[in-house]
């Protein structure tokens, strides 16, 4: 028997949907989250930041590619 829980599943298919409007580009989906971030208006707060002292990741999305 499978258990299926209706938020984890709708979660799933909206973050599938998000992702196929971008090709699965990381990059375009990162930076539309980044842009409707801004348009909220909302305070955006990293748990990268709570390590530094600043509310921004230490390193940039492209160089965590890079090493990757």
């Amino acid at each position: 028997m499978t258990w299926n829980d209706e938020i984890v599943e709708e979660v799933r298919r909206v973050r599938q949907e998000h992702a196929a409007k971008f090709a699965y580009d990381i990059s375009a989906i990162c930076a539309d989250i980044r842009r409707q971030q801004a348009e909220s208006g909302r305070e955006v707060v990293s748990s990268a930041g709570e390590k530094t002292g600043k509310n921004e990741p230490d390193k940039k999305e492209s160089d965590l590619l890079k090493t990757a």
